[in-house]
């Protein structure tokens, strides 16, 4: 039997309907093979981090259970970008759906394809508050406590939808 790894995963979207493209890859992360979907938070607006002259985002945070490795993980979820017709014009520009692996189990990874905890988490409200919302008591994968990185990042402009 293989090991299980319990993961979040940040979704994003400002293209296209956003609301529709962040519901429906929620329903889509629970069909990925060998990852079941524990819990999902609901659903975020916030303003786009870089460019300003794109539309606000869509955010939530999906708490999953998989027995990929975090490479195979980041590859099903490109996937799942690209049936969205993700196109990468420009750095924090506009998207249909943007996947990221926030945590993987409490492992510190950098590799050339992958960083986590995703490196910039711990400053974005748009991560911290839905991630909060389904495990409050959630630490880090240096035991550094959600609730501490709460205090020190504002919730802004987001807005729970």
């Amino acid at each position: 039997m293989k090991a299980k790894f319990r993961c979040f995963i940040g979704l994003g979207s400002n293209l296209d309907d956003p609301i529709q493209q962040v519901s429906s890859a929620l329903n889509e992360l629970a069909l990925l093979d060998k990852c079941e979907l524990i819990n999902a938070s609901s659903l975020y607006a916030s303003a786009p981090v870089g460019p300003q002259d794109q539309p606000d985002f869509i955010n939530a945070v999906a708490e999953i259970e998989t027995e990929l490795s975090p490479e195979a993980l980041l590859d099903q979820l490109q996937l799942l970008e690209q049936k969205h017709q993700r196109i990468r014009e420009r750095h924090w520009g506009p998207r249909t759906l943007d996947l990221d692996i926030l945590l993987y189990g409490h492992q510190i990874i950098e590799t050339e394809r992958l960083i986590i905890p995703h490196p910039y988490m711990y400053e974005r409200s748009f991560v911290l508050y839905p991630l909060a919302e389904i495990n409050p008591n959630l630490s880090m994968p240096k035991g550094l406590p959600l609730s501490e990185l709460l205090t020190a990042c504002p919730m802004g402009s987001l807005l729970k939808i």
